[in-house]
């Protein structure tokens, strides 16, 4: 993965983010010396997403398989979200 250089970012603009993102999925910010912020184009990020949401569905089905989900309505669910604090 590239590392930009804030300082070549604020000097170069985008032309070096594209540049990086020819290379590789995601480029490496550095500000200081010190990573801070990751760049990937919009494309990749959907992408991410995506995988992010399917692993919380993945999860959700397993955890309603060993019977830790609770079926109740909507007026139910916030007296019980009241009841918690």
């Amino acid at each position: 993965m590239m590392t930009i250089m804030a300082n070549d970012l604020k000097t170069r603009g985008v032309t070096i983010l594209d540049e990086a993102l020819k290379l590789d999925n995601e480029a490496i910010i550095s500000v200081r010396g010190k990573s801070k912020y990751v760049v990937m184009d919009l494309e990749h990020y959907n992408y991410l997403r995506e995988c992010e949401l399917e692993a919380a569905l993945i999860e959700t089905r397993k955890e309603i398989e060993e019977g830790k989900a609770k079926t109740m309505t909507a007026d139910e669910h916030i007296k019980a979200l009241h009841n918690d604090l």
